[in-house]
């Protein structure tokens, strides 16, 4: 007969904000219905309304860890990627979003949360602690991650330079990355607005890559970043 162990959830002490903001915060049944209408209202509305296309979806892992990375100039970037995802990975889920504006409210943090299993993180200079606990959470969980190394969405709809944090976080892990390039979000929905214009957009997913063999120090990182970036870049100009 098994033994059942079991352990205080690590957000056990956690309310309100602080919960929603946490990197430790674990999902409860209520979150989990509440993600699942969410993602399947998006696998239905974004196709029809923003003409979706998709090259390179056989790319996609057949199971977690792993880790999407594509340009920013949208808010609607990280949910186009998320509706690539199958359902029932939505617990599994976590758009890396900017502290500064999905988790300065209470209204917004809740959102970000219950329907978009958003983890916030700081824009600028995010601290030692926060990048450690995500990459735990990458490396011994089961967690697929959507960020965005701009670190902001592009004001001009061109690449930006990526910051080195998406090198800490997968540096010496055999933790697969997905480079994407979006195309026609920038014309649907730029940075300033709120109205969403039917627009064509198009996905490009390149094969994964790993980084097992890259030191985890500051030049691993930093070769890292440039070698995504390149990818990125290489997606864009692809026909």
């Amino acid at each position: 007969m098994t033994d059942w162990i079991f352990h205080t959830a690590r957000d056990f002490e956690l309310h309100g904000i602080e919960r929603h903001r946490s990197l430790v915060r674990e999902n409860g049944l209520a979150a989990s219905v509440a993600r699942l209408c969410w993602w399947c209202g998006l696998r239905v509305v974004l196709p029809l309304w923003l003409q979706l296309r998709v090259t390179g979806r056989e790319h996609l892992p057949t199971k977690p860890p792993f880790v999407l990375i594509a340009n920013h100039t949208s808010h609607l970037d990280a949910l186009i990627l998320a509706s690539l995802l199958r359902a029932a990975w939505r617990d599994q889920v976590f758009p890396v979003a900017a502290s500064d504006t999905f988790f300065e409210k209470r209204l917004s943090a809740a959102f970000a949360d219950w329907f978009l299993n958003a983890l916030a993180i700081r824009r600028c200079c995010a601290r030692t602690h926060d990048l450690d606990e995500m990459r735990r959470k990458l490396t011994t969980g089961e967690a697929i991650f959507i960020l965005f190394p701009e670190g902001s969405r592009s004001r001009t709809g061109e690449l930006q330079a990526f910051h080195s944090g998406i090198g800490r976080l997968v540096a010496q892990t055999n933790v697969p990355v997905l480079s994407c390039h979006l195309d026609g979000c920038f014309r649907a929905l730029p940075p300033g607005r709120w109205l969403c214009k039917p627009r064509r957009i198009s996905v490009k997913i390149g094969p994964p890559l790993r980084f097992d063999d890259c030191p985890n120090n500051r030049s691993g990182w930093d070769t890292i970043a440039a070698q995504l970036r390149g990818e990125v870049k290489r997606l864009s100009n692809r026909a």
